[in-house]
């Protein structure tokens, strides 16, 4: 019941509140990231897919500027990665947009991430369950490793939520996000300014 019923409710109930609240510290980072994104805008728009699949546009801050090099091609992450965007990022503050997902219905507070559509024939029939349920803004996989485990490991997680989600497992899941949060733990993988690439190997 809870699952199929009052998650999606608490999910709705909990997302208008939250952007009733938050919404002058959403205009304030919007407009602290438009001027140090050099005119790229605040906001990134992606394909994703949700639950069964359904593709709908996640929406987040925007942490890098749309830079490129003489031959047109955008520069490496890193190096568009500014500032202000590498501290809204590892504050978790680029995530909070996606709440206005929530409040639509494509997405739920707590669930596997959503990934990008390119990686959906990649999956082998287990790591495709994870499509079983809404994703989240933040989910098993993340408060138990983020972008630090390996792909195979985080499906895992992802589909093991799948199975038991609970009001109790979504609570536990909260409580450590907001410990990750305030330690700012696990944002990228070693070395890398963003999550390397699935390639469908296990």
């Amino acid at each position: 019941m809870y699952k199929h019923f009052f998650k999606r409710l608490i999910d709705f109930l909990a997302s208008a509140c939250i952007l009733l609240v938050i919404w002058p510290i959403l205009a304030i980072v919007a407009l602290w990231l438009h001027f140090a994104n050099k005119g790229a805008g605040a906001f990134f728009f992606q394909e994703r897919p949700g639950k069964n699949g359904k593709i709908f546009k996640v929406v987040k801050f925007k942490t890098m500027t749309d830079e490129r090099d003489s031959e047109g091609n955008l520069r490496p992450d890193r190096e568009r990665l500014t500032k202000v965007g590498r501290f809204v990022r590892s504050s978790s503050l680029d995530e909070l947009p996606q709440l206005w997902n929530v409040f639509v219905g494509d997405m739920a507070l707590i669930g596997p991430r959503p990934l990008l559509p390119r990686y959906l024939p990649l999956y082998s029939k287990e790591q495709a369950r994870r499509h079983e349920v809404r994703p989240g803004i933040t989910g098993w996989a993340q408060v138990h490793g983020r972008n630090n485990i390996s792909w195979a490991k985080k499906f895992e997680l992802d589909v093991w939520y799948v199975d038991h989600c609970t009001l109790a497992t979504d609570i536990k899941v909260l409580l450590l996000t907001i410990n990750n949060v305030l330690r700012r733990q696990d944002i990228s993988m070693e070395g890398q300014a963003t999550t390397e690439a699935f390639n469908g190997h296990n």
